[in-house]
């Protein structure tokens, strides 16, 4: 198991990572999508900072308690597997809209990362039911965003 000190420079990492993946998008999110045809229900751009930050905080919190957990060796490994897949889809959505601007391919993309997040909290509520239940509005969003991927690609094919 991972010291405190590890698990601090983990986050940090992971913190680093994500800012620099954002200032990669960033500059598609002012470009290339404020071009597209969006449905009148997409919210504005202010609104996917705090969703997204609070989203990657809960998650945080749930590999934590799951790599903190007690149980089973196997299923904690399972767990923490799946979650690494779901983050590295969740990463190649942004990828694919934002940058290849791929539209099609970000929509089926999506319906993998839905089905990804939804094994890991699975996963995650075996191991600790508390880590499950801090994934849902995570599901909850990546519904929301897997409908509005859809509209976007149809308003613009």
């Amino acid at each position: 198991m991972a010291t405190p000190a590890e698990r601090r420079g983990h986050r940090r990492d992971t913190a680093r990572r994500r800012r620099d993946w954002g200032l990669l998008t960033s500059d598609a999110i002012r470009g290339w999508y404020r071009t597209i045809e969006r449905p009148d229900w997409n919210p504005p751009d202010w609104v996917f900072g705090p969703v997204w930050t609070t989203l990657y905080a809960m998650m945080g919190i749930a590999l934590v308690k799951v790599l903190r957990s007690e149980g089973r060796a196997d299923e904690r490994a399972l767990a923490v597997a799946l979650f690494a897949i779901q983050l590295a889809l969740n990463l190649g959505w942004s990828w694919i809209f934002f940058v290849q601007h791929d539209l099609g391919l970000a929509l089926a993309e999506i319906i993998g990362l839905w089905l990804a997040i939804a094994a890991t909290a699975g996963a995650f509520g075996r191991v600790q039911p508390a880590a499950g239940a801090l994934l849902l509005p995570y599901l909850g969003w990546v519904t929301f965003a897997s409908l509005l991927t859809a509209s976007i690609w149809q308003l613009n094919r």
